[in-house]
């Protein structure tokens, strides 16, 4: 037990001990983290006290600091004060001493003058012989004079009635703008208007040679400009087979010595009509025309205000003031009047100097344009003799021998008047391009001759034969096509320029209406007007609802071409580049120049605070000097090139940004990689400089049809508003005159509309009276009375391709205008000649092709119709055991196939026709050889009879397709007009055709309607 009560008390004492030590651990602890806490604070503390002291002393610094920047610029604004105030004070002191020493000066001279004139008078004393007599003769040198002066003012008249004549003419900047171009020609071109132009020039010209001092070098010599303006010879044609002869005359003969007047009066009246109607003169805005317009205008600037200097200078320095006998002594009446005469000659010279520097600035640009406009005519005269040639060989079925076969009388005066037209064209372009010019023609000629004949050896289509033939006849190294006919590359010559000058016009205007006249076969091959602005074709196809590029397939045939010509273009440029820079002696021009198409590609995109950085960047005088070094220098261009994809990417939209970048690293990657397998030798230099630069270019191209497609976007709503009908209406004012007197212009629309008028109120009354027998229109209609089958179209057939509450384009409310438009575009689509140019309307010209789709979709439904027709008709009498289901499915296969046909290619002949609906009448059943072989017979027999135009079955199916075009261009496209177009073709049974007629009668209905807005005052007139 004793044991056991010490082991307790131990445990006790231990375990009391433990605790103890535990508690003055713990009380260690707690006065180290209190310490450790103070300690913290404590520095925290100090740190706060320091960062404040910094704080203190770096604000009293900068406080001292802007104390002494204010007393320093205190200090500099008082000196500059003082410089400021000394400056002032010099002037003013140099300005008092000047005109002391004036004032002393005109004292010295009024005191001389005074002296003189009082030596004068006593030197010519009344009782002096010498004085009589001088008195004598000045009365007779006085009388003689005015004589003179009596005989000038009548004969040539004073620069001040020259100057008022040609102001009473009202020609001048403010004048020019509102007047109708037509109006504004025609006053040009009149003789009145030219002469006195000329004799108030010729004075000019007079006046500017005599004020030129002796001393100083002559003016400056510009006959190698004025030559350029010379009329070219006339010629005039004699009585025999139009040829030509050249009148002998001395001024012929002596026409190179004599001296070119220096202002031009065709030259200063065309400015005042650059500046009044550039956009009628010119057909596009180049740089030329752009530096053109700019020079024009600084000319007819400077020539007014000499006219008003002429005008409002007290006619003292522009005319020849009568002899003074009185003695001009100073502070007389005269004196200060012959003082402001000498002042105002002084201005009129200066201002006479400063006309003639604008305008050999002006004759400069102006012949530059002029000479090119003339390249342009040459290629015209080219083209219409190609198309002359071409016509001919198509009307006398000419032989490669060059003999025509079984040629009569008519024959025979086509084949005289396309000589004599031709020979005609010949002296134009040589008046226009000399020799050279009438060697390019003949090979155009032997060119269009060799590949008629051949594609008439190899039996190609017509129609392509002509297209192609027509795209090789070229001018230099331009190719003449129908496509630069339609405005796609349109650089005509312009009219007006061709009128003031006297230059050769080509045979599509107004000089050659004899040929057209004459030769009524060859007018629609050379007759052409100047064709729309590519911003009017725009307007246009956003107001039909559609952009160009997708304009409902209008124009593929010319888009197709020109891209396959472009392709081929694009693709020599690139060889011919790379040619340049390969070999012992490179040219590198043609690299230099497109790294600055690049950069004025970027400079024109970039804001203003950008340009100057891309030039820096960019520098072309160092890529210069470095290329021209010889060292093919990788590094540098890979820098533009890089650069050159940064901006680009910078101008692009952000969601292009990634793709770009990628499509950038991709190609720098491939031309580093390059670089490097072929060890940096010269192709690789060739390879990687073409590589990159082309892929630029292609980015900045599509870059720039991003910028225009969002421009067109922003712009949509403006032009879908009124903004669009008023450009159209301005552009067609332009074009055409004012809507006073449109049956001068528009002699095409007058015809049309009278033409139209006529059929009208019996058309508008048929269609109508369809709306009262409408309902029974959905029970089976009869079939044509010539298919004797006996078989009538299923009930199942009618038609289910409109809702009852389908929405489409407004019905005609009966308004005469609206009926007019519409029925009109109705005649000109169902006509069985294929729409040509000149046949349609002024009015119309904009939509030629779009209204020759929709007369191809006309022809298309009938023919689709006519097949179905004969299809069911030849089954139902060969097989006539055959079911309605077989029957059905061979005429919706030929249906598919059919419109798909026609849909993808312009020119399906009859023979591909019959071959469809030969096909998918075999397709249903399995029939004997010679069952299927009478089947062919029996189709080709019906259809290409069927489709003669005095046949029975075309009358009657091309009379329901009208009705069917009829009922949506004058009922509208909604569930009412489908209905009845449904109703009209249900006869034929061709219901499956509703939605093909639906969307082409939308498209007449869409041009009628904007065709009212824009031509309305023209119609009213009209009307």
């Amino acid at each position: 037990m004793k044991v056991e009560s010490r082991v307790r008390q131990a445990e006790e004492k231990r375990t009391q001990l433990l605790h103890a030590r535990l508690q003055r651990r713990a009380a260690l602890e707690e006065r180290t983290t209190k310490y450790l806490v103070q300690k913290v604070a404590w520095e925290n503390k100090y740190r706060e006290r320091v960062h404040s002291a910094i704080l203190q002393k770096r604000t009293a610094a900068e406080k001292r600091r802007m104390a002494l920047l204010e007393a320093e610029k205190k200090r500099a604004q008082g000196r500059l004060s003082q410089a400021q105030l000394a400056a002032r004070t010099a002037s003013s002191q140099r300005e008092t001493d000047m005109n002391k020493s004036k004032e002393q000066l005109e004292e010295k001279l009024q005191r001389a003058k005074r002296q003189r004139a009082e030596y004068l008078k006593r030197r010519g004393s009344p009782h002096s012989f010498i004085y009589t007599g001088s008195i004598k003769h000045g009365d007779f040198l006085s009388r003689k004079l005015a004589r003179c002066w009596r005989r000038f003012i009548t004969s040539r008249k004073t620069t001040v009635v020259l100057a008022r004549a040609f102001d009473m003419l009202k020609i001048n900047e403010e004048s020019v703008k509102p007047m109708p171009f037509e109006k504004l020609a025609l006053s040009i071109e009149s003789p009145t208007v030219l002469q006195t132009t000329r004799a108030f020039l010729d004075r000019l010209e007079s006046r500017f040679i005599l004020s030129q001092p002796s001393s100083s070098s002559s003016p400056e010599n510009i006959d190698h400009l004025l030559k350029h303006l010379g009329a070219p010879k006339r010629r005039i044609l004699s009585n025999s087979g139009g040829r030509t002869r050249v009148t002998p005359t001395k001024t012929a003969r002596n026409s190179d010595v004599s001296k070119l007047p220096r202002y031009s009066p065709r030259a200063i009246l065309c400015a005042y009509m650059i500046l009044g109607h550039p956009s009628v003169v010119f057909n596009e805005q180049g740089e030329r025309e752009k530096l053109l317009i700019e020079s024009a205008k600084s000319s007819v600037k400077e020539f007014e205000l000499l006219i008003k200097t002429i005008l409002d200078g007290l006619d003292g320095a522009c005319k020849l003031k009568q002899p003074m006998v009185d003695v001009i002594s100073p502070g007389s009446s005269n004196y200060h009047e012959s003082s402001a005469v000498v002042a105002d000659r002084k201005k009129f010279r200066s201002q006479l100097a400063s006309f003639d520097k604008a305008w050999c600035a002006y004759l400069y640009h102006f012949v530059v344009w002029k000479i090119k406009d003339a390249k342009s005519l040459e290629e015209d005269l080219v083209r219409a003799a190609c198309k002359l040639e071409l016509s001919m060989m198509q009307t006398c079925k000419l032989t490669a021998e060059g003999q025509p076969e079984n040629l009569n009388d008519n024959l025979k005066a086509i084949r005289k008047q396309v000589i004599v037209d031709q020979k005609l064209l010949k002296e134009k372009v040589r008046h226009l391009g000399g020799e050279a010019g009438i060697e390019r023609m003949e090979f155009a000629l032997s060119e269009i001759r060799s590949k008629f004949f051949e594609a008439k050896g190899n039996k190609s289509p017509l129609a392509t034969t002509i297209t192609n033939i027509a795209s090789t006849c070229s001018s230099g190294e331009y190719p003449i096509s129908d496509i630069k006919e339609n405005n796609t590359n349109n650089e005509r010559p312009s009219q007006a320029v061709q009128s003031l000058f006297r230059t050769p016009s080509p045979p599509s205007e107004s000089n050659t209406g004899d040929i057209s006249m004459s030769n009524p076969m060859t007018m629609s091959n050379t007759v052409a007007e100047r064709g729309p602005t590519e911003n009017e074709q725009m307007v246009n196809e956003i107001l039909h609802g559609f952009l160009a590029d997708s304009s409902d397939n209008i124009g593929t045939v010319e888009g197709g071409f020109q891209e396959k010509v472009r392709e081929t273009m694009e693709k020599a440029f690139w060889d011919m580049v790379v040619d340049s820079l390969r070999g012992d002696m490179p040219d590198y021009s043609y690299l230099v120049q497109l790294v600055k198409e690049v950069r004025d590609a970027l400079h024109e995109m970039a804001p203003k605070g950008w340009k100057e950085e891309i030039t820096n960047n960019i520098d072309l005088e160092i890529l210069s000097q470095v290329l021209e070094s010889g060292t093919q220098d990788i590094q540098y261009l890979g820098q533009i090139l890089q650069y050159s994809l940064d901006m680009l990417r910078k101008f692009s939209s952000p969601a292009k940004e990634d793709e770009m970048k990628r499509n950038h690293n991709k190609l720098l990657g491939e031309l580093i990689e390059h670089s490097k397998c072929n060890n940096r030798g010269p192709n690789s230099f060739v390879i990687a400089v073409i590589k990159g630069l082309r892929f630029t270019m292609e980015e900045l191209k599509a870059l720039k049809a991003e910028v225009s497609r969002a421009r067109i976007q922003l712009l949509e709503p403006i032009i879908k508003g009124s903004g669009g009908v008023e450009y159209l209406r301005k552009a067609f004012a332009d074009r055409y005159g004012s809507p006073s007197t449109p049956s001068v212009a528009l002699h095409s629309t007058a015809l049309w509309i009278s033409t139209s008028k006529d059929i009208v109120e019996v058309e508008w009354n048929e269609h109508v009276n369809s709306f009262s027998v409408l309902p029974a229109t959905d029970h089976a209609q009869p079939l044509v009375a010539t298919l004797r089958s006996g078989h009538r179209v299923p009930v199942q057939q009618q038609s289910t391709v409109f809702a009852t509450d389908g929405m489409g384009l407004p019905e005609c409310t009966g308004e005469k205008l609206d009926k007019l438009l519409r029925i009109g575009l109705l005649q000109l689509i169902s006509g069985i000649e294929g729409m040509q140019r000149q046949s349609v309307p002024e009015t119309f010209k904009l939509n030629w092709l779009r209204l020759r789709s929709v007369q191809s979709q006309f022809q298309q439904v009938i023919v689709i119709a006519t097949s179905l027709l004969v299809q069911r008709q030849v089954l139902m009498s060969v097989g006539s055991n055959i079911i309605p289901t077989e029957l059905e499915n061979a005429t919706l296969e030929l249906f598919n196939t059919l419109t798909e046909l026609l849909d993808n290619f312009s020119d399906v002949s009859t023979d591909k026709i019959m071959e469809v609906m030969v096909r998918s009448s075999t397709s249903t059943s399995s029939s004997s050889n010679e069952i299927t072989e009478n089947m062919k017979q029996m189709l080709a027999r019906i259809f290409l009879k069927s489709l003669q135009t005095d046949d029975t079955v075309f009358k009657k199916v091309s009379r329901s397709v009208y009705c069917a075009f009829r009922a949506i261009t004058l009922g509208g496209s909604g569930a009412k007009g489908k209905k009845l177009a449904d109703a009209s073709l249900s006869r034929i049974g061709a219901t499956k055709l509703t939605n093909r007629v639906v969307k082409a009668a939308e498209v007449l209905i869409r041009a009628a309607t904007i065709s009212e807005q824009v031509h309305g005052p023209w119609y009213d007139h009209l009307l």
